[in-house]
C-alpha cells in the first residue's frame, strides 16, 4: 500500500562524519565571544560619548578612562576566546543626548548579564568576573537615575 522510501533519512545524514560538528564548549565559546563583542561595541559607544562631551552629559556618570580600560579588557577576552584574533572595532556614531546615554547604559547592562550567564555555563571565571564587573558599572548610573527621579 505504501511506497518504500528511496532516499536517505535526514537522521542518517545528520550523523554523517563528514559534516563537521562543534562541541558544547565550542558553541559556548562562540556565544560568549559574541556577547562580549556586542558589549565591546556598546562600551566603545559610551567611551566616544564620554570623550566627545568632556565627561558626558551632566549626571551621566561617564568616565572615559574607565570605559577605555574596560573596552581593552573585553577585547582581550574576545581574543582569548576566538583563538587570538582581536575583534574588529566599529567607529562609534555621533549624538550624545542623555536619553541615548541611558539607553546605551541599559543595553550594556543587559549584554553584560547575558555574557555572565554564558560564562557561568562555560565555567570561565575570568569572563564571569569581567561580566559581573561590567554589570555593576552599568547598574550604578541606572540606579542613580532612578533615585534622582524618585
Amino acid at each position: 500500500m505504501y511506497e518504500p522510501i528511496r532516499t536517505k533519512s535526514v537522521h542518517t545524514m545528520a550523523a554523517d562524519p563528514e559534516i563537521p560538528h562543534r562541541s558544547r564548549e565550542q558553541e559556548l565559546d562562540i556565544r560568549l565571544a559574541g556577547q562580549l563583542t556586542a558589549l565591546l561595541t556598546v562600551t566603545d559607544e559610551l567611551h566616544a560619548l564620554a570623550t566627545r562631551t568632556d565627561g558626558g552629559a551632566p549626571g551621566a556618570g561617564l568616565d572615559g578612562a574607565a570605559l577605555a580600560a574596560a573596552a581593552e579588557r573585553i577585547a582581550e577576552q574576545v581574543a582569548r576566546l576566538s583563538g587570538g584574533h582581536y575583534p574588529l572595532r566599529a567607529e562609534p556614531t555621533d549624538g550624545g543626548a542623555p536619553v541615548r546615554i541611558e539607553a546605551l547604559q541599559q543595553r550594556a547592562h543587559t549584554l553584560a548579564g547575558n555574557a555572565l550567564a554564558v560564562a557561568t555555563s562555560r565555567g570561565d571565571s575570568a569572563a564571569m568576573a569581567l561580566a559581573a564587573e561590567r554589570m555593576e558599572a552599568h547598574t550604578a548610573p541606572l540606579r542613580d537615575r532612578d533615585l534622582a527621579t524618585a
